[in-house]
This record gives structure tokens, sequence and C-alpha cells, in this order.
């Protein structure tokens, strides 16, 4: 049996989904998770990654674990914790969605220190391992549906800086095969898409989706950190800016790892734009 946390997520989602698709008995966990959210036969199970405890009976009589990094409120997290407990209940796979600022940002409290803590108690839970490192998410876009909705206007800084972001359902796939498959014990992945993409092309790809016209607004930084304070802790709020205003060369660099694990090249914005259209109509 298989284990998902965040699974109502735009990781855990598609991959719980995968993960049933293929046969496997899969147990989905989330805060807010719902029977009417997976497919027949998905065993659902509410807990909380802060409070480890509840995660007890979800993990009972499970051979994987695909363990969220708790997203923003991941320094709020104890994750030896949360894979001592994995290890008691018999778990003796493991897959971390991590993050690739675990490399460029080392020094960053939000990304690199505590995703490192993160990947340290994986490493050394004694359990076989896989670790996915992706660049920021092609859903990241859902953070502008209002605006096109409604106005069909992007509001972003940074409008011309390109970054490889990745689809998460190519994240599920890899995950899925990580959790299924020997072969990956023990290796990292940095999980990218096919291209650079900015933020005023992913606004035109979401225009051309619609068949429509989306104008692009550039924000300053300090406007865009206002904003971003209304649901982001401070300190990931500063690093996700540096990031996006001002990336290192390894956050630019295009990754060959989605296609080593799927044999087939990961997809771009565009395609996922397509998919996932009704979202801004």
């Amino acid at each position: 049996m298989i284990v998902v946390t965040g699974a109502t997520g735009n990781v855990g989602r598609p991959l719980v989904q995968a993960l049933a698709a293929a046969g496997e008995q899969v147990t989905a966990v989330s805060r807010n998770v719902s029977g009417e959210s997976a497919p027949e036969g998905v065993r659902h199970r509410r807990a909380d990654l802060a409070d480890p405890e509840s995660l007890r009976p979800a993990f009972e009589g499970a051979d994987a674990l695909f363990l969220h990094d708790g997203g923003p409120g991941a320094y709020l997290l104890n994750p030896r914790d949360i894979v001592d407990i994995a290890k008691a209940a018999g778990v003796a796979r493991i897959v971390l969605l991590s993050s690739q600022a675990v490399a460029t940002r080392p020094r960053s409290e939000s990304h690199g220190r505590t995703g490192r803590s993160f990947e340290e108690a994986v490493r050394q839970s004694g359990m076989d391992w896989t670790i996915l490192r992706p660049t920021g998410f092609h859903s990241n876009a859902y953070g502008w549906a209002e605006g096109i909705r409604t106005r069909r206007t992007v509001a972003a800084p940074f409008g011309d800086v390109g970054l490889p972001t990745v689809d998460p359902a190519d994240i599920a796939e890899v995950a899925a095969a990580a959790l299924r498959e020997d072969e990956h014990a023990g290796r990292t992945y940095e999980l990218t898409g096919p291209a650079l993409n900015s933020p005023r092309r992913r606004a035109q790809a979401i225009g051309d989706a619609l068949g429509e016209p989306i104008r692009f607004v550039e924000q300053t930084r300090e406007v865009a950190r206002a904003q971003m304070l209304g649901f982001m802790p401070e300190p990931v709020v500063e690093t996700t800016l540096d990031i996006l205003g001002a990336p290192h060369p390894a956050e630019q660099r295009i990754s060959a790892d989605v296609e080593r694990v799927l044999g087939r090249a990961p997809r771009g914005f565009a395609e996922w734009a397509v998919r996932n259209i009704a979202a801004f109509r």
C-alpha cells in the first residue's frame, strides 16, 4: 500500500490518480481530504503533517510513502518525527517532494535550510529513498486566475525573466515511478520543464488557449512583495522574489531528469494552459 501526503494538492492529486490507475492500493492523506476528490477504491485519511501523531493510522500497513514537504509552512514541521513514525509503521520506501532551491539557495532559511532538514531526515531514515527537486510549477499561474477571469489581466513582477517551470503532472508521474520501481532508490532528481518561460510569455500562452488577448502589467518587487505577504511567510516571499527576479544559472538550467525517468520530454507551459483553461474562463 502507498500513502500519499498532500493528496489534494497540485502534485498529490494526479499522483493518487496515477497510482490508482496502475492498480496500486492507495491511502490519500490531507488535512481536508474528501472521498469525492480521488478515484474509487482509494482510502482517505484526514491528518496533518504538523501533528505527526495524527499520521500513525494513515501509515499503518503502508509499504511506501510520498512525503510532501509542507510547502510555505514547511518550517513549522518536524521531518524527523514524520519519518520515524513512517518507519515504525513498516514503510520501506519514501519519495520526498523537495525543492530545487535546497541546492541553489542553501543559505535561505525558508528554502535551503528547511528543505535540507527534510532531505537529511529522509536520507538518514534507513529506508530506500528518492528525492525530487522541482523548480517552480506551471500551476503557480492559478494565482492569476481571478484577474484573468474578471479583467483579462495578469499582474506579476520580472515580466521577462525566464525560468524552466514544470508541470505538476510530470512531477506526479516521476513520483509514481519512484514509488513503484526499485531503480530510483538513492537518487535525487531535478525536475524542470522543457524550456525557459517568462511571466509575460505564460500570460500570452493562457491568452492563446482562451482565444483572447491577456494584458500583462509588470509589478515592482515592492508591490509583488506586499501581495505575496498575504499568503506566504516573509522569508519564503523574499527568497521566492530573489529566484524570480535574479535566478542563478542553475535555476535556469534545463534538466533531463523527467525524460530520463519517463522516457519522454516534459510538458511545456502552453500544454498545461490548454489542459487547465477552464480555471481561467
